[in-house]
């Protein structure tokens, strides 16, 4: 086995070009930490994605959760802690923590990913053995991510076609950009008045360039929106967003 630590450790600063206009940190930019880190911690104990490209196969990421306690504000250092949590013969989970520079948890995510094969796109068997040798004794104290149920039928959608910079190396949708586009359906007085406090994403199908896609929102209970982006009429990712309180008097 390789000789690095289970739980990987990564260090960011929170820089002023990746702030919203409440100088906090968004939820799409919090998710590209995590891509970082899960990418580096994969690939520094090798299974990363040019491990991956070898057998002909990717990493894909299948559901993700996000929980904040504390957005973090402009120049402010934070560590994010990543480890893998659970593997099964198809899927894995990955959690983490981000912390402040006092060591305080202000944020917590679960994510699940599957490896596919290049060629077919279809899932493939995870090396178990391997991979379990880095499953840490680590606990993530929010709930995992689950199936989204379905309300793209119950609401309105917003036209919206897949671009150059929606894509990643794979050439697809990229997975933040859905995050993005999703919360670009809140008005701008949700977020003043607001905050996200418990974002989840299922992804469904993979989007590509020029696809012709629906953006739908409904408050399926009180604070919390459940969404869809879909492809003629079938979904290619749901997401929940759970709002609470916002307190930054500052905004």
């Amino acid at each position: 086995m390789n000789t690095f630590e289970k739980t990987g450790k990564y260090h960011f600063v929170t820089e002023s070009y990746l702030l919203d206009f409440r100088g906090r940190i968004t939820i799409p930019m919090l998710g590209n930490y995590l891509m970082h880190a899960a990418s580096n911690h994969a690939t520094q104990r090798g299974f990363g994605f040019n491990d991956m490209t070898e057998k002909h196969t990717a990493w894909v990421l299948s559901r993700l959760a996000i929980e904040i306690n504390r957005y973090p504000a402009m120049s402010e250092p934070v560590t994010l802690y990543t480890w893998v949590d659970e593997v099964g013969r198809y899927f894995t989970n990955r959690c983490f923590e981000l912390t402040d520079s006092t060591g305080a948890s202000v944020a917590y995510a679960c994510s699940i990913w599957a490896a596919i094969d290049l060629q077919t796109r279809r899932p493939v068997p995870l090396e178990v053995e391997g991979l379990s040798a880095y499953i840490a004794d680590r606990k993530c104290p929010i709930e995992k991510p689950g199936k989204i149920a379905a309300m793209e039928d119950e609401s309105e959608g917003i036209p919206y076609q897949v671009r150059y910079s929606d894509l990643d190396i794979n050439g697809h949708f990229n997975s933040i950009k859905y995050m993005e586009h999703l919360l670009d359906l809140f008005e701008l007085d949700m977020f003043r008045e607001k905050e996200v406090k418990r974002f989840e994403i299922s992804f469904l199908s993979e989007g590509k360039y020029d696809m012709a896609l629906m953006l739908h929102k409904k408050e399926t209970a009180p604070d919390t929106y459940t969404m869809a982006i879909c492809h003629e009429g079938k979904a290619i990712c749901r997401a929940i967003a759970t709002w609470g309180k916002n307190i930054d008097i500052r905004v």
